[in-house]
Order: structure tokens, then C-alpha cells, then sequence
């Protein structure tokens, strides 16, 4: 007997917004830095409303580890709301091991996406890919902010802590 895996959820923190179909990005969004406002302003540059997907922090956790996420998911959704080039957020919850294309196709179905988007270097971009198609979206792949990474913001940090 098949065993079912519980889907992904949206809870919507600001929007969805009406009218056009968006392009649809998703990610932990930890700390924001100015990789993530160049890369969040060139996708709205392109016309397009921008939604924004939040993992939450169960999912972050299981994937990053006990010291992630640094901020609360709701907050990381709040300041994504705040941006200009930000149109809607929501915030992804699910079990931390659903994470392949079908999943996130299945997810953002009912936001019917013209584009998803990502930037380059993404190690799932394969299958981001497969999900922007199996949505009939527009995949655009956008150049990374080089130094400017949770990461690196992290670890500048850590000494001084």
C-alpha cells in the first residue's frame, strides 16, 4: 500500500496579488543583505508582480541546522513585505524531507506563476527547471551578488559575537 507524504502549504502573509500572474521566487531569506535586493529588484524589473516564498523555520532547521534560522519566519516575511519590488509572501511549511519539484509544482499551482526564478549557482536548479515546466512558467535564472550570502554575512559576523 503506497504510502501518502503530506504536501506543502502556503500561509499568505501579504497578498496574493491580483491581476497578472506573478514570478514566483522561493528560499530561507535569513538574514536580508543586499544580494537579496538586487536579486528580488531585478525579478520585478523584468514587469512581472514578484511573490515570494518563506521557508519556515522547521524546514530551515532540518536543512541548515540548530543555529538556523537565525530570524523567526514570520519575521523574514514581514521584512520581504516591506520591500517595494516585493508584490506577496507566504510562507512554505511542510515536512522538511518534501522537498522536490512535483511538491513545490503542486504548491504553486493555484498562484499560476509566469515565471519562477532563481539565481545562478542554485544547487536545485535542475529541478526548479522541471517544476517551471511542468507549470508552463518562464524559468530565469539570475546572476548572484558575489561575497553578498547569508552565509558570508554570517560568518563575517561570528567573530564579533
Amino acid at each position: 500500500m503506497p504510502m501518502e507524504v503530506p504536501a506543502l502549504t502556503a500561509r499568505w502573509i501579504a497578498g496574493p496579488p491580483g491581476g497578472a500572474s506573478p514570478a514566483v521566487v522561493t528560499g530561507v531569506f535569513d538574514v536580508l543583505h543586499v544580494g537579496h535586493l538586487r536579486f528580488l529588484s531585478s525579478i520585478r524589473d523584468r514587469g512581472l508582480p514578484l511573490v515570494v516564498g518563506v521557508e519556515d523555520d522547521r524546514r530551515v532547521s532540518a536543512w541548515k541546522g540548530p543555529d538556523r534560522p537565525v530570524n523567526p519566519d514570520e519575521e523574514r516575511a514581514e521584512l520581504l513585505a516591506a520591500l517595494r519590488c516585493v508584490d506577496g509572501v507566504f510562507i512554505v511549511s511542510g515536512p522538511p524531507e518534501v522537498n522536490g519539484w512535483d511538491a513545490y509544482a503542486d504548491l504553486l499551482r493555484p498562484v499560476d506563476p509566469a515565471a519562477l526564478a532563481i539565481t545562478a549557482g542554485d544547487p536545485h536548479t535542475d529541478a526548479k527547471r522541471r517544476g517551471a515546466e511542468a507549470l508552463g512558467a518562464d524559468f530565469w535564472e539570475l546572476p548572484l551578488t558575489r561575497g553578498r550570502s547569508t552565509s558570508a554575512t554570517l560568518n563575517r559576523l561570528s567573530p564579533s559575537l
